[in-house]
């Protein structure tokens, strides 16, 4: 089986991507020079508002999540675990993490990428507040897709 999820958000002045263990997108419309870990902000859903298929899928810990930020010709890609102890529930925040960690922010566990190892080049173009359009592909191995 296999879902996709579209988000799109854009970046802010304040965008440092230097959190060592997440990256985050979030709806809020600002960003405070501590959010070291958020990279796009004004983000058209939060992890409660991707379809009740996509976090159904995601919600196994056989789940395989792969995620692609673009921004103009800039693209990176993160590959991340699912988690049968997802939620999913956040109304504003998507959060991956390096960790097993879980909470409603979380869409991703044991992602091979965090903000301080994204692209430096991304990371410029979002500080300049540039759009960036987030696609979420999620599959199940073995689950007949």
């Amino acid at each position: 089986m296999k879902a996709q999820e579209i988000i799109r958000c854009r970046g802010h002045p304040f965008v440092l991507g230097t959190h060592p263990t997440t990256f985050e997108v979030t709806c809020e419309e600002q960003l405070s020079q501590n959010g070291n870990c958020i990279i796009g902000i004004a983000a058209d859903k939060g992890c409660a508002g991707l379809s009740p298929e996509f976090r159904a899928l995601l919600s196994n810990d056989d789940a395989v999540l792969v995620t692609w930020l673009c921004s103009g010709d800039i693209t990176a890609e993160i590959r991340s675990q699912g988690s049968a102890h997802l939620t999913l529930d956040h109304p504003t925040d998507i959060v991956w993490r390096r960790s097993t960690f879980t909470c409603g922010r979380t869409i991703g566990i044991c992602s091979d990428q965090v903000a301080t190892s994204l692209s430096r080049e991304l990371i410029t173009r979002l500080k300049g507040g540039a759009e960036m359009t987030v696609t979420l592909t999620v599959t199940r191995p073995g689950s007949g897709s």
